[in-house]
């Protein structure tokens, strides 16, 4: 009878041991290889702070007098960095939370074999792989890390155990223990030179554990006034940490910031479970490698938090909590941890296409690498009629899917590298019934191009699906009789353009609007001066459509008084520069008196050969010889000129007028002047403009426009900006409501600029006597180049002002090609359906000319803009580095 008790009792222990067995086996494996991204990182260092118990609606909302809780982690969030909610999951306790945050995997159920306290199975982590890692907390946490690295790379700090007191008094000591360790021990850096070497290492890590707040919480609830005060503390140390690195690593750029927390905290002080109180963490991050913040109308979220909180301007992207070390992991070019299941979220990293494809790969074959091995341990501990592979990770489809993503890397198709497949083989199937379509009609071989050629192009739409359906929740946030309007006005923009191809008084029409742009906004009140200089420009350049064709009363005196006109200029700002500047370079000086004999010449030689003609003496050889020097030198004369924005345009302005006035017979020599006024005032006018909305973009010393002050210091003049050829994409920003306003202003600009003096696409309109101080001889190739690249000039005047436009608000060339697209196809669609087949040759050959010319807008634009970049940018230096005097 015992023994039956004594085997009932062993069976009973079996079967309850069973249960560990069956149900909490680790899932953890080992024996992947490390997958690193090939691309160099954006950063060299790494800190995280992990504030515990921090729940995210405390930190982002605001208090009941309307401020926050953390003014410098909100100025990150509006300023410099990217935020959102990271989602956490249960159990929300620290150690899981600190692992899925650090290693990239969430709980491992084995560790209650361990009590909950630590992992019973070893794993790979970001700390492991690093170089160096120093760390900062509670010993409970700091100590789990250390002992699963490899090495002797890590080295933590932490307070006695015993400090960890619910009871205590003041719990924040636990977090300012922290903030003034981490200080002492860089201000020991300083006198310490092995230390010092280590600390300028790359892929290095700072991790700072934070545990006052969930100490107050559990002591005094989250709703309690200790609680949201030590959040004050956190937000003022991490404040002072991140000033202490910026001066310790000379403001280098080189530093990535994360914040966030392990779990969240219910209202009655406990966690664990999965309440949305306990999984919903903040996350914020900053600096290198992260994108700055991203203005937008609208977000669609199932919560209304961005509401409460007052962020909905701010583009808010949750993540996984265990998304964040494999985004630690690309920002400092570590391996991926071994046993992480994140998933890079790319939309945080400020990179190229081709680094985030390329870390998206990484990512992808360090997870393979994982199943891989899963796959190889199950199938060498089963029974192989028993063992059924997964089809659709079949080792032939894995290396298909890899090759395939690998291939649209090398083609830079960084969009393919996961593609559906399902879009692409409906599109495929309506190509074939389109084609067939067409076959079983006899149809010719240029109606199969007509018919397919959407195919493709609907399916690249298609594909942006998320765009489009962004785009239409961001207009649906208008009230309708607001968005009625914006459609009414960008309508009524378009048919004055296409009008203004048959009238140019339109242009006049246009130009009035524009002139009447201050007062529907708050350019009026702000900027005075700037606006009135506005509207007398607009008004004065609407004139121009009114008046007789070139060619058609030529007046030589016109062209004198255009020339005298540019002169004065000249004096008035050479003696500004030279009043402003401190230090004037003479062979700037040089520069503009020899720009100002230029133009000085020209006046001459126009008024010399014009009498010469007269008096049917021929053209003068040194009058010729004088013209030919002036327009090449009109190429090389703004590349010698400072790089700064105003005397750079101004360079361009007074070798290109020299050239125009010999180019010139009448009016049309005051268009340029005038058109180029208009250009500086639009510069001006498109800073105070985005001052006036509030977007806020930060910039970089080597970016593509330097500043001698902050970018956020909208009121610095023009004067103080810098054309550099580096070109940063990392500034660029997405586009807003306003930058079609001024894709539309460039089209209209550039319209202007082409039929302002009678420049219609028809022969007639031309007079050769613009190229008289050239040759007299005909000889159509040279003249008509003469007479295209008189046409020309205004079109890159106009394009120079936009590369400042562009480079003051931050506007990609992409993004202005793709609205001027949009704009010209709206066009071409009005000129394809005014295509005349009857009629005289010339209304036949102006309907085609006008067609064409609209499709043809994007390629000139493209061409003018690699002009306009090249007299911007470009320096050459005759005499190597000029040296400085005074004068």
């Amino acid at each position: 009878m015992l023994l039956f008790f004594i085997l009932g009792l062993l069976v009973h222990f079996v079967f309850f041991g069973s249960i560990f067995d069956i149900y909490f086996t680790s899932p953890l494996v080992h024996g992947m290889t490390p997958q690193l991204t090939p691309l160099p990182p954006p950063a060299k260092r790494l800190v995280l702070f992990v504030a515990d118990g921090l729940r995210a609606d405390t930190l982002y909302e605001l208090d009941e007098n309307g401020n926050t809780r953390a003014p410098f982690i909100r100025n990150i969030i509006m300023h410099e960095g990217s935020w959102g909610i990271s989602h956490t999951r249960v159990p929300t306790e620290s150690r899981p939370g600190h692992v899925a945050l650090i290693a990239g995997f969430y709980e491992d159920v084995s560790a209650v074999a361990k009590g909950w306290k630590e992992n019973p199975v070893g794993f790979d982590s970001l700390i492991n792989e690093s170089r160096y890692t120093w760390s900062w907390g509670s010993p409970d946490i700091l100590t789990m890390f250390a002992k699963g690295a490899s090495g002797d790379h890590v080295y933590a700090y932490s307070y006695d155990a015993d400090n960890e007191d619910f009871g205590a008094q003041d719990v924040t000591k636990l977090d300012t223990w922290v903030f003034d360790n981490m200080k002492e021990f860089f201000h020991a850096a300083r006198n310490n030179q092995s230390l010092f070497s280590k600390l300028n290492e790359e892929k290095i890590v700072f991790f700072l554990h934070l545990l006052g707040i969930d100490t107050n919480g559990h002591a005094h609830r989250p709703t309690s006034r200790e609680y949201k005060d030590n959040i004050k503390v956190v937000d003022e140390g991490i404040k002072e940490i991140v000033s202490m690195l910026e001066d310790f690593y000379g403001n280098d750029g080189k530093t990535a910031f994360i914040f966030t927390s392990d779990h969240g905290m219910t209202d009655w002080g406990f966690h664990g479970a999965g309440h949305p109180s306990e999984t919903l963490t903040p996350f914020v991050t900053w600096g290198a490698g992260i994108k700055y913040p991203q203005r937008v109308s609208a977000q669609k979220f199932d919560d209304a938090f961005l509401k409460e909180w007052k962020l909905e301007n701010w583009k808010r992207q949750d993540i996984h909590q265990a998304d964040i070390a494999p985004l630690m992991a690309s920002l400092i070019g570590v391996p991926f941890p071994l046993n992480s299941v994140g998933i890079l979220p790319v939309d945080y990293l400020n990179n190229t296409d081709l680094f985030k494809a390329e870390s998206m790969f990484t990512n992808a074959v360090q997870i393979l690498e994982q199943f891989k091995v899963k796959m190889t341990q199950k199938k060498e501990a089963t029974l192989p009629f028993f063992f059924t592979p997964f089809k659709l990770l079949s080792e032939s489809k894995q290396l298909n899917i890899l090759r395939k993503a690998r291939s649209y890397i090398k083609q830079r198709k960084y969009d393919e590298a996961k593609p559906s497949h399902l879009l692409s083989c409906s599109f495929i199937a309506v190509g074939v019934l389109v084609a067939f379509f067409l076959l079983i009609q006899d149809c010719p071989w240029t109606y199969y191009i007509y018919c397919l050629l959407p195919v493709p192009i609907w399916y690249a739409v298609l594909r942006e699906f998320q765009v489009i359906q962004d785009f239409v929740i961001s207009l649906l946030t208008f009230p309708p009789s607001q968005l009625a309007g914006y459609l009414f006005i960008f309508t009524l923009g378009i048919e004055v353009l296409v009008l203004s191809f048959f009238y140019r008084y339109m242009l006049t029409a246009g130009l009035i609007a524009f002139a009447c742009w201050p007062f529907i906004t708050q350019l009026w009140t702000r900027a005075k001066s700037i606006s009135l200089s506005w509207i007398f420009f607009s008004l004065l350049l609407a004139v121009f459509p009114l008046m007789p064709v070139v060619g058609r009363k030529p007046d030589i005196f016109l062209v004198i008084g255009a020339g005298s006109l540019v002169l004065l200029l000249s004096l008035c700002v050479l003696t500004s520069l030279i009043k402003r500047k401190d230090r004037f370079i003479n062979e700037e000086l040089l520069l503009h008196l020899f720009q100002m004999l230029s133009i000085v010449l020209s006046m001459c030689v126009v008024y010399s050969t014009h009498h010469s003609l007269l008096k049917k003496q021929g053209l003068p050889f040194l009058n010729q010889i004088i013209s030919w020097i002036i327009l090449a030198s009109s190429f090389v004369l703004p590349l010698l000129s400072p790089t700064s924005l105003f005397e750079r345009l101004f360079s361009i302005l007074l070798s290109w007028m020299s050239a125009y006035l010999l180019l010139s017979t009448g009016y049309e020599a005051l268009f340029p002047l005038v058109l180029s006024c208009l250009m500086f005032v639009w510069i001006r006018m498109e800073q105070e403009t985005l001052q006036q909305s509030g977007v806020s973009y930060r910039q970089k010393s080597q970016g593509y426009l330097c500043c001698h002050k902050s970018i956020h210091e909208f009121d610095h003049k023009v004067t103080s900006l810098q054309f550099t050829c580096n070109l940063d994409i990392t500034q660029f920003r997405h586009l807003y409501l306003d930058d079609i306003r001024r894709a539309f202003f460039l089209v209209f600009f550039l319209v202007t600029a082409f039929f302002g003096t009678g420049n219609i696409a028809s022969v007639n309109s031309f007079d050769l006597a613009s190229v008289y101080c050239f040759l007299t001889v005909f000889s159509p190739y040279m003249m008509g180049a003469l007479m295209m690249w008189k046409i020309l000039i205004p079109f890159v005047l106009v394009m120079c002002a936009f590369e400042a436009v562009q480079l003051t608000t931050q506007l990609s060339s992409k993004s202005l090609f793709l609205m001027v697209l949009i704009i010209s196809d709206i066009m071409a669609l009005h000129f394809f359906f005014l295509v005349k087949d009857y009629g005289s040759w010339l209304e036949i050959g102006t309907s085609i000319s006008h067609y064409v010319i609209v499709m043809s807008m994007t390629i000139v634009l493209m061409l003018l803009n690699g002009l306009a970049h090249l007299l911007t940018t470009k320096k050459l230096e005759l005499y190597g580095k000029p040296k400085s005097h005074l004068i």
